[in-house]
């Protein structure tokens, strides 16, 4: 395993922080140990709430559709027509209320955020304003991946430090020789 703030590797996977830079590796490990997610993170996600706005809207419509086209008929056929004016008057007014309070109060559903074919197609707005993705594409492998051609590369500050011995400034010529 290797830190992912330092990139130093670890003697063991059980390591609690990187011997470099002191970064806690325990979560890291168990993101490892688990495929790239946390379980708990998932039990969370997996309760469906009932209260959401296209519940509330699919019940709305139902609930039109019964009271006005459903219990009106019948009442109707039953020669009832006090009680087919009311279920009209319940279907639409009722129907529309659910609808109005869905739209307004209830939240519309999460999407999951732990669905794995989203991350290789996701498109990501860097500093740099280059459109990249954030994995490579699956079947390529690791070995043959070269970094986009316009990314940003850090210059080299080292020639610009003062030299610490006679020696290191003496191999920094011979670098830029060979060059």
């Amino acid at each position: 395993m290797y830190c992912p703030r330092c990139g130093q590797q670890q003697m063991s996977e059980e390591t609690k922080f990187c011997s470099r830079c002191g970064f806690p590796l325990s979560l890291v490990s168990e993101i490892l140990a688990h495929g790239g997610f946390l379980p708990q993170l998932a039990e969370l996600y997996k309760s469906k709430k009932w209260f959401t706005r296209k519940n509330g809207v699919v019940f709305s419509i139902l609930w039109t559709i019964f009271f006005l086209l459903f219990l009106a008929s019948l009442f109707g056929i039953a020669d009832i027509p006090e009680a087919a004016g009311v279920s009209a008057v319940i279907g639409i007014f009722g129907g529309l209320m659910w609808l109005i309070a869905s739209l307004v109060f209830l939240k519309s559903a999460s999407k999951d955020p732990f669905a794995v074919n989203d991350l290789p197609n996701a498109a990501v707005n860097n500093l740099y304003e280059t459109n990249q993705k954030i994995l490579p594409p699956q079947n390529q492998p690791a070995q043959s991946y070269m970094p986009p051609a316009n990314s940003w590369k850090a210059p080299n500050t080292g020639e610009y430090a003062k030299p610490q011995s006679v020696t290191e400034a003496t191999t920094k010529l011979l670098k830029k020789d060979e060059d």
